[in-house]
């Protein structure tokens, strides 16, 4: 192994530097596969740097796959495959169509060698913080999808803020320098209402339909936005947990979560004789390919997945720290 230069000027940190001349040594073959890599006490000694730094660099590696350990025997490269950099946990709530979309997205914006490993939570907060728990150590980056109404920044700072993307949903408390993509709901639902006040206009109440039970997720802000939507415009806005069908009336439109909701909601007008996009209303929340040719097109209030997922995969590989929110809108369709 040749000698690792480290600038002591730079600000980039120590540990970073050992760990790039490491990858750097066995690029350039100075390292094999199963040569033993010099003690954290010799290298620590040689560069008048603290052992903690290198062992953090070497821990970085442990968990890259580039080296291993064997206990009472040292450090030993166990790869020379060192530019697969990025093992990443993802972390969603559920799979559906929109989630489908979300991860091609992130994973199209990767490089090729990047490895995923998908876990779900499924509105589990217990099973949440032990996927993350369970996980601490074994990847080099964590994306995240706090998808919950109740505190969890306890659970998400067990993540080194370095390794951490929040993904589709912010969380109050966080520190300003960990990364995230999200969707500003309460923003989003008033704005996105706003531009169909054309569409609204001749239903006299529009009823927010929570889908609770099933495993949807609907964020606080959405009901705030909501609500502050009907009171702005004067408007008659209404949440009720469940869809039944005796909530469909002439003359009304709805807003529905839960895919099972809007497909039993088309089936009921169609029985009932009534005519989607006339004399009832509908918009759905969240984009899907179904949702474009259903009924002619059915109306959504979307964030654009595609492009969460290409701007995570960008935070990802450029190691970016900054907080943006992706943008949303309703898209105008049949149904309303």
């Amino acid at each position: 192994m040749k000698e690792i230069q480290l600038n002591k000027t730079s600000n980039r940190p120590k540990y970073q530097q050992i760990l790039e001349g490491i990858i750097a040594s066995i690029e350039e073959g100075a390292l094999a596969k199963g040569q033993q890599l010099p003690s954290i006490n010799e290298l620590s000694a040689g560069q008048g740097i603290a052992k903690v730094t290198v062992a953090k660099a070497y821990e970085e590696l442990r968990q890259r796959g580039v080296i291993l350990s064997q206990h009472g025997k040292g450090f030993y490269v166990a790869s020379t495959e060192v530019r697969t950099q990025l093992n990443i946990f993802l972390l969603f709530d559920t799979l559906n169509a929109y989630k489908e979309t979300l991860y091609y997205a992130l994973k199209g914006a990767l490089p090729e060698n990047s490895q995923l490993s998908l876990f779900f939570h499924h509105y589990d907060k217990e099973l949440f913080e032990n996927l993350i728990t369970n996980n601490l150590g074994h990847y080099n980056y964590y994306v995240v999808m706090p998808h919950f109404n109740e505190d969890v920044t306890g659970i998400i700072h067990k993540i080194p803020p370095d390794k951490l993307l929040v993904i589709d949903k912010t969380v109050e408390g966080l520190e300003a320098e960990v990364g995230a993509v999200y969707q500003d709901f309460k923003q989003d639902i008033v704005d996105a209402l706003t531009s169909g006040l054309d569409l609204l206009k001749p239903y006299h109440k529009l009823t927010l339909v929570l889908a609770k039970g099933q495993f949807q997720f609907v964020p606080e802000g959405i009901l705030q936005g909501f609500r502050q939507f009907g009171d702005t415009y004067g408007l008659n806005c209404a949440v009720v947990e469940t869809f039944s069908p005796e909530l469909i009336k002439p003359g009304e439109a709805f807003l529905l979560f839960a895919d099972r909701d809007l497909i039993t909601f088309i089936k009921l007008v169609h029985a009932s004789g009534l005519k989607l996009g006339h004399n009832v209303g509908l918009i759905s929340y969240d984009d899907t390919p179904m949702k474009e040719i259903l009924e002619g097109g059915i109306t959504v209030i979307s964030t654009d997945f595609e492009q969460m997922g290409r701007t995570a995969g960008q935070f990802i590989t450029q190691k970016s720290r900054v907080q943006q929110a992706n943008p949303s809108r309703l898209i105008r369709r049949k149904s309303l």
